[in-house]
């Protein structure tokens, strides 16, 4: 009897446990922050909108909703605005051969998110995700590196691809007087393939990424500083940690990921915690006003270290979303698409906006708030003095020419002639490459 009552007293516990497990995540909010707005700003008060949007790497052949939204927003005032593409922009593994059937279909995935910028005149940058790195396969660099050469190529000067060959930057991209804004990519760190360094990438080491993201902060001025990268310091979804109920009915995926085991792309991985404790290092002395990163499928702002806020927008085509839910620090979550906008005053506030986008495309404002920052020394300049054309930036490749099948609709130039060397470093202060605009 008393083995039999030990038995099913075990049995018990395990039932127990499992449905606490199951009722904590189905009690856990799911949203919050919805709805919480504050009033327009009128548009000749605007310097500038960063607008931060990620993971749109499989956007519906035609319309897509979120880039007919986006292309709305940016008809409006090309030349006040800025895009980040927030990587994982073609999905499932990047841009492989052009030549085949799988490559033509990925090069109608990037043109498509390039002509909402081509199309509106609008000026942006791409950084690459995990999944544009064959999703941490041996040719993703290859394939980010085809990707890369498509999007430089084929940018019209307006659109640009930081940072370059697979490096882990920072890149340095000064919007003006306005914003400074320092390009990552992270899947550098996560990668487990072949990857660059040193001998190709400057900086191309660890320690000199955080030297170079020290120094880059530190003389930016008066300059907002926003980091961009792919994956998330913290996050309330899957990457984070945080499933919904019906994964835990199959308990070994979810606990096995919390554990850190098959997480090399979850905030609990070993390689994870150590990409994201070396970006804190680096944002000790001088802190970012905000990083900004996609990976989960979902809308999520948050006010908490190691930047000043912590912004994850990766819902970046239709009906692409994961669950969320709200953890220490969070400021507004939702499992929704669209993206995220941040608006710098020429007064030099600066209000955050989270657009939710709609299946007939259309965008509405869900939560907005000013952000808790200094004011700077002196007014920003009219948008006329902040918002030139990016500066194409002509580097020799590092290898031969991939090949690509050229885009119809567009104008394009000739790629560089074909060299063995590694590019050289473009100076900056931050001891990285540098894309500058205006004064």
């Amino acid at each position: 009897m008393r083995n039999g009552s030990s038995l099913w007293a075990r049995r018990a516990a395990v039932l127990g446990g499992a449905c606490a497990l199951l009722a904590s995540a189905a009690c856990a909010r799911p949203q919050y922050g919805v709805g919480r707005v504050i009033g327009p700003v009128p548009l000749d008060s605007v310097a500038l909108n960063l607008v931060l949007i990620g993971d749109a790497g499989l956007p519906a052949p035609g319309e897509e909703p979120v880039l007919t939204a986006l292309r709305r927003e940016l008809s409006a005032a090309p030349e006040r605005s800025f895009v980040v593409w927030l990587g994982d922009n073609i999905y499932p593994i990047g841009l492989t051969d052009t030549t085949r059937a799988e490559g033509q279909e990925g090069l109608r995935i990037i043109r498509q998110q390039m002509r909402v910028l081509r199309e509106t005149s609008t000026r942006g940058i791409f950084v690459p995700g995990n999944h544009d790195w064959a999703a941490g396969a041996g040719e993703g660099w290859t394939n980010v590196v085809r990707q890369e050469r498509v999007v430089n190529t084929e940018g019209a000067g307006l659109i640009g691809w930081e940072p370059r060959d697979g490096c882990p930057g920072p890149v340095v991209v000064d919007v003006g007087a306005v914003l400074r804004i320092l390009a990552i990519d992270s899947q550098w760190w996560l990668h487990g393939g072949t990857k660059p360094g040193p001998d190709r990438c400057t900086p191309g080491t660890e320690q000199g990424v955080i030297d170079s993201i020290r120094v880059a902060l530190a003389s930016a001025g008066d300059r907002r500083t926003v980091i961009v990268a792919h994956h998330p310091i913290v996050s309330g979804g899957q990457h984070g940690g945080y499933f919904d109920w019906p994964t835990y009915l199959f308990p070994f995926h979810p606990w096995a990921r919390l554990t850190g085991l098959f997480a090399r792309q979850d905030v609990t991985g070993r390689e994870y915690r150590h990409f994201t404790q070396s970006l804190a290092r680096a944002f000790i002395v001088d802190t970012p006003m905000v990083y900004a990163a996609g990976h989960e499928h979902n809308l999520q702002v948050f006010r908490r270290d190691p930047a000043k806020y912590l912004i994850v927008s990766g819902a970046g085509f239709y009906g692409h979303t994961t669950t969320t839910r709200a953890i220490t620090g969070i400021r507004y979550v939702r499992e929704a698409s669209g993206y995220q906008r941040i608006t710098f005053l020429q007064d030099g506030r600066v209000r955050l906006s989270v657009m939710v986008v709609d299946a007939q495309g259309n965008a509405t404002e869900d939560y907005s708030a000013w952000l808790d920052v200094p004011p700077p020394s002196a007014p920003y300049p009219p948008p006329s003095d902040v918002s030139p054309p990016l500066a194409p930036r002509v580097e020799p490749p590092s290898q031969a020419p991939l090949p690509v099948t050229p885009d119809p609709t567009t104008p394009t130039t000739p790629n560089p002639p074909p060299s063995s060397a590694a590019p050289p470093p473009a100076p900056s202060a931050a001891s990285a490459s540098s894309t500058t605009e205006g004064p």
